[in-house]
């Protein structure tokens, strides 16, 4: 499981043209699905979102986590972060889950977000093309890889 973090001022995700979800201040996360991911990925994952210090204090360090620094969250689902660039010039997704197994993680991914920050967490809709906009707070972008704990 991996995910891209951008610490926004704003951020929105539309489909065919309406707003699905918007945020003010928080996280946009993009989130990439694989066959090997299983339950403790999201565990582990949502638990380090959570805590993850990339909020200023009041001393303008980045030292505060979502959950300290408030702020809303924007989760949306992307394949491509899966995309192998190995050959050619043309991405390969075959490391991408397919929707049957995809979706049920992505959900829980999204629920499980939600109970450990106790915050909503908004959200696009898998599998529909969809336009993010966004405004990158720092900027701060951040990318985990649930395999790359060790």
């Amino acid at each position: 499981m991996r995910v891209v973090i951008q610490r926004v001022s704003e951020a929105s995700v539309s489909i065919s043209g309406s707003i699905k979800s918007s945020i003010s201040n928080g996280m946009l996360i993009l989130l990439g699905i694989e066959d090997v991911d299983v339950k403790e990925d999201v565990d582990w994952l949502c638990n380090k979102i959570a805590n993850l210090r990339i909020f200023p204090d009041e001393n303008d360090v980045m030292n505060l986590s979502i959950m300290n620094a408030g702020g809303e969250i924007l989760v949306i689902s992307q394949f491509t972060l899966h995309a192998s660039t190995k050959k050619g010039n043309r991405p390969s997704y075959i490391r991408a889950s397919k929707p049957d197994f995809a979706i049920p993680m992505y959900e829980n991914f999204v629920s499980t977000l939600a109970t450990v920050t106790g915050k909503e967490v908004r959200t696009g809709e898998f599998g529909a093309m969809m336009d993010v906009a966004l405004v990158n707070a720092g900027p701060v972008t951040i990318i985990i890889d649930s395999k790359n704990r060790e």
